[in-house]
């Protein structure tokens, strides 16, 4: 399913001018159908799987580029935005790195490969969820099974190198939040500033990734402006959701005395689950945005189905 650059701004222009003109209406149109995909389903779905992917995508990330950066520098940026993933929890699971760091000799070739199907499955996962977001695209054209299989591991390779250039970016601003400039007779500390790049970076990076996530794992071929649009929402309300954790979990929380020992891990997951929520609520855009551009937002959703289409 393809479409000419013409006729993708027409839809462009088209989705614009309804969105700006009934705002409200495109919301509950994006809720009705999230809620017809059976999204919250989906999300804890997607969810579970995160949890058993996110500790060995992390050690075999810190195995592999500790031997270009230094551990101590490597686990302090992953520290500071896990923070942004896992409000509240970043110090316990970065505990788990370093003790797994003590212990790498143990890493055999038979466990590397476990680690390395474990960090993909929610990948695997997290399109199979997609499919359902946007069937309208599965319906018109299948993914062949080796794109499939190969995808996670590629992405796995992707997310790895990323955290590369921002650990390396991150050290160099955080070198620059030391130092200060002359100016006017007055010096300035530049901490504010390196402090700020260090959010912003964050920020465009969160962005970033969830594009690329909507680029690349539903079927077909989505512009980048459709994917932009998706990762600017789901960046946008997770910077709100987790700011809201953070100060739920510090302030109001008892989770501690529910759950005693199982806390981190119940934590961990309800993070994950709002995440994904979030994530798939931003795929649910680029849909609804592409229903309206077709003139198609009269239409009720179709309520997600296990039948094979006709």
């Amino acid at each position: 399913m393809s479409l000419h650059l013409s006729d993708l701004s027409i839809l462009n222009r088209r989705a614009n001018a309804y969105i700006l003109k009934h705002p409200l209406a495109f919301v509950w149109q994006t809720l009705k159908g999230f809620k017809a995909n059976q999204g919250m389903l989906l999300s804890g779905a997607v969810a579970y799987y995160a949890l058993l992917s996110i500790v060995p995508f992390l050690m075999l990330v810190v195995v592999a580029l500790s031997h270009i950066i230094p551990q101590e520098e490597l686990l302090a940026t992953l520290s500071r935005y896990l923070e942004w993933i896992l409000p509240s929890q970043s110090k316990a699971v970065v505990l788990e790195l370093s003790h797994f760091m003590d212990d790498r000799q143990i890493v055999t070739g038979v466990l590397f490969l476990v680690m390395l199907f474990f960090s993909s499955v929610a990948f695997t996962a997290l399109e199979n969820a997609m499919c359902v977001i946007f069937h309208h695209r599965v319906a018109i054209r299948r993914r062949r099974f080796l794109i499939s299989a190969v995808l996670p591991y590629c992405y796995i390779l992707a997310l790895g190198f990323g955290i590369l250039i921002v650990t390396l970016v991150a050290g160099t601003l955080q070198v620059m939040g030391t130092e200060s400039v002359l100016f006017m007779g007055y010096r300035w500390s530049l901490g504010g500033v390196s402090g700020v790049l260090l959010y912003l970076i964050g920020l465009t990076g969160e962005i970033l990734v969830l594009s690329s996530i909507y680029l690349v794992m539903p079927v077909g071929r989505l512009s980048w402006q459709h994917a932009l649009i998706g990762g600017v929402t789901a960046a946008l309300l997770w910077e709100v959701a987790r700011h809201v954790l953070v100060w739920y979990f510090t302030t109001l929380s008892q989770v501690n005395i529910v759950y005693g020992s199982m806390t981190t891990a119940i934590v961990v997951m309800f993070s994950l689950e709002i995440g994904a929520i979030l994530l798939l609520f931003g795929a649910q855009v680029i849909s609804e945005y592409e229903r309206v551009g077709r003139n198609e937002q009269n239409q009720e959703p179709t309520p997600m189905s296990t039948g094979t289409p006709q």
